[in-house]
């Protein structure tokens, strides 16, 4: 196998994670605590426009999780999902330390996958690449590796 397709099959698993993640806690928001009760507590930690906010939080982790898993408009998906890992641990997680169950380990980790894949795209293994023709695949390793969208 070489190096490209490795990496390729690296940013489907990544995805798989972030987006899995991300549509469970989003879905949790929604049917769980409610927009209401999102709302509340985007309002406790100092979120501004707390409806709005939880609208948008909830609408940004199920919509990005289920474009990750896609592997559509990642580049995208995978900022929106980082800033909103950003604010939940600035305002959420950071006093709490570095271990779970309060601490930043878990959201440093969505965080950071989710910056990993705005800087990559989502790789060949995608509707990205599908819908940008990027699904070529060098025919000798020592070729220039292209990762798609």
């Amino acid at each position: 196998m070489t190096a490209h397709r490795s990496v390729d099959r690296g940013l489907l698993l990544l995805r798989a994670a972030l987006g899995t993640v991300f549509v469970a806690h989003g879905a949790q928001k929604l049917l769980g605590f409610g927009l209401a009760g999102t709302a509340g507590f985007l309002e406790s930690v100092g979120v501004p426009f707390p409806a709005l906010s939880a609208a948008l939080l909830i609408g940004v982790e199920i919509g990005g999780g289920l474009a990750l898993l896609a592997g559509l408009f990642t580049r995208l998906s995978g900022a929106l999902l980082a800033f909103a890992m950003l604010v939940a641990l600035v305002t959420v997680h950071l006093p709490n330390g570095y271990f779970l169950p309060d601490g930043v380990e878990f959201v440093l980790t969505l965080l950071l996958g989710s910056v990993a894949l705005t800087q990559s795209g989502a790789g060949r293994y995608s509707l990205d690449a599908r819908l940008s023709g990027r699904t070529d695949v060098p025919a000798r390793a020592d070729e220039d590796v292209r990762i798609a969208a």
